[in-house]
């Protein structure tokens, strides 16, 4: 798709629109239905004002009572279909908009769960929940309350104008002297909504954030004794919510008194005109009550104007925030088209470059210690990982372990080198497949809120109750789980809030066991756990490893000391490669780690 230009402070955008309007494609008979309707509604909107003068004039002036019965009879009818059409046309506008944001937020998720890691880095989740939620459902407002609606009451102002001028054209003026002054306040109230509902959605953002946050880091508010600071700020945020709402509500308090004014107004001159052509017979007693009709059907629409363009370039704004993450172009490549059938597991770095800002060379051996040598991760990193065999990466924070791991599940693209899984790029194969073959279990884990067996399982249907069960034996944790209320079928909470770190890090490693990938990875799995739960983790991780390509990241050395090879990371580089006792004997950077860890000794 191709990027829109902004609409900020345009009611109405055709570009925005036309995106929208195609979103409507598989529901074209019922948008044309509503529209059709639309015009419907306007065009009999001026029968009952005609009919009502009609019936004044021809038969209640000359006390027919059959003609009277007959005409009350033919206006009850109509006002039976203009019920019945203005009904479908409600709900099919409303059922048109809520189809359309149920697609568009389908495509928009959809668009979004195949982002690089990389946007959702830079991009505040919260934005991202707005657009998928509160902005789609504003959209809605575009079909339900804005674009057919105001087109709907433009028609019935212009075809009840119409009809006054035809009947009585002096009455006509009379009627719309105010109109004029109408539109200027209409104007006035629509910039001072504008600014007061802009106010009122950054008072709630600021609501919503505090909230939110301070909920979130409840235990630290508590433990600093804060409850009273906080309070207070909560307070002030209150304070400024309910001010922008007021503010808004000041602005409807104000405007539709005005209006009732107007249109009293215009009924008084209309019945004062209206009164004197009568007694001159000028004017006949049926146009006076038809016109007051038509009064009251073009203040009511004029009334809800404003409102209503508000609403519709609410959506239009919402639509282009919408449209602009769908223009993203963070979706990882997928021109793969190998699968990973029969997988062997060798795994070889190629002079594998990667920086998290697309740079595009790798810098010269003398610019290492400039900005654009820093921003470097990973810096020609190359090792071989053979099939079935184990490699522990060390290093200090930041050295780079997690970004290789990062790399090889494709979670972001590097930008030299290559890497390769039994002898192919890993760019040649379909991503799915490529990642169905390889199981992440990460130091913090991340569990939804949903039972253990479906967070085992993550619902895949080809994975039963009984090898979930195999699985916990297997790697240990089937006694905590049988112990918990329900077993198997606890909802764990949210982010597995109930359960321990060690029992989250254990329903991980069943999860990855169910799976059976042919590589796993474990990243600084028992790092944050306690001896108990990290015995259990020996044990399942001495399971999972066996017969499989494994990569271990781990800062305590004791948990690799057998592992086949060790990488020792530093400043994005491989500094030293070896066994455990090759590591110790080289006297190096592994070594000064060991002696810390073990012996105490210091650097």
């Amino acid at each position: 798709m191709s990027k829109k230009k902004t609409i900020s402070g345009k009611a109405f955008d055709w570009d925005i629109f036309k995106r929208i309007y195609s979103f409507t494609a598989p529901y074209k008979k019922t948008f044309y239905i509503s529209v059709t309707l639309t015009l419907i509604i306007a065009g009999i909107s001026f029968l009952r004002p005609l009919l009502t003068q009609f019936t004044i004039d021809r038969y209640i002036s000359f006390a027919d009572d059959k003609g009277l019965l007959k005409m009350c009879m033919i206006m009850i009818g109509l006002l039976f279909i203009q019920s019945v059409i203005q009904y479908y046309h409600t709900f099919l506008t409303n059922w048109l908009g809520q189809v359309v944001i149920r697609d568009m937020r389908v495509q928009l998720f959809r668009h979004i769960i195949n982002f690089r890691l990389k946007y959702f880095d830079q991009t505040p989740i919260g934005a991202l929940v707005t657009r998928t939620v509160s902005d789609l459902e504003t959209v809605a407002d575009i079909f339900s309350e804005g674009l057919i609606v105001i087109i709907g009451d433009l028609l019935t102002v212009f075809v009840v104008i119409l009809y006054m001028f035809i009947t009585d054209w002096r009455l006509a003026l009379f009627s719309l002297s105010t109109i004029p002054l109408l539109m200027i306040a209409t104007n006035i109230f629509k910039n001072g909504i504008k600014e007061a509902f802009g106010d009122v959605r950054t008072a709630v953002a600021r609501l919503n954030s505090f909230v939110q946050e301070h909920l979130t880091g409840m235990s630290v508010v508590q433990i600093f004794n804060r409850e009273e600071t906080e309070m207070k700020k909560f307070q002030e945020i209150n304070k400024d919510h309910r001010t922008a709402n007021i503010k808004s509500i000041w602005y409807y308090s104000v405007f539709f008194p005005v209006v009732e004014l107007f249109s009293s107004a215009s009924i008084g001159l209309l019945v004062w005109w209206g009164a004197k052509g009568a007694i001159q017979g000028s004017v006949s007693p049926g146009s006076i009550v038809a016109f007051i009709m038509c009064i009251n059907m073009l203040f009511r629409p004029i009334r809800e104007l404003a409102d209503k363009f508000n609403t519709l370039q609410l959506g239009m704004v919402c639509s282009e925030r919408i449209f602009k993450v769908f223009d993203t172009d963070a979706v990882i490549e997928n021109k793969g088209t190998l699968l990973l059938q029969d997988m062997r597991g060798r795994i070889e770095f190629k002079n594998v470059w990667f920086a998290y800002n697309d740079l595009e060379a790798p810098p010269d051996k003398n610019d290492n210690g400039t900005e654009a040598g820093k921003d470097w991760v990973l810096k020609n990193v190359s090792f071989v990982i053979e099939s079935g065999k184990t490699l522990a990466l060390v290093g200090a924070t930041g050295a780079g372990k997690s970004s290789i791991i990062a790399l090889m599940n494709r979670f972001y693209e590097f930008n030299k080198g290559e890497i390769l899984i039994d002898g192919v790029d890993i760019r040649e194969y379909e991503l799915k497949s490529l990642r169905a073959n390889i199981a992440l279990v990460l130091q913090d884990v991340f569990l939804f809120s949903d039972t253990i067996a479906n967070n085992i399982s993550l619902k895949d249907p080809k994975i039963t109750r009984q090898e979930i069960i195999a699985g916990a034996y297997a790697v240990g944790a089937h006694r905590f789980i049988e112990r918990l209320p329900g077993s198997y079928d606890y909802n764990v909470g949210e982010r597995g809030g109930v359960l321990s770190v060690g029992q989250r890090q254990l329903i991980a490693f069943i999860r990855a066991y169910v799976f059976n990938p042919k590589i796993l990875v474990l990243d600084e799995a028992t790092s944050s756990i306690d001896s108990e739960s990290e015995e259990l983790i020996q044990i399942a991780t001495s399971k999972l490893t066996q017969n499989r390509t494994s990569i271990i990241i781990a800062h305590r050395l004791a948990t690799i000391q057998n592992a086949n090879k060790i990488l020792v990371m530093d400043h994005g580089e491989v500094k030293e490669e070896g066994t455990h006792q090759e590591l110790l004997r080289q006297n190096g950077l592994y070594k000064n780690l060991y002696e810390i860890q073990f012996t105490g000794v210091e650097e």
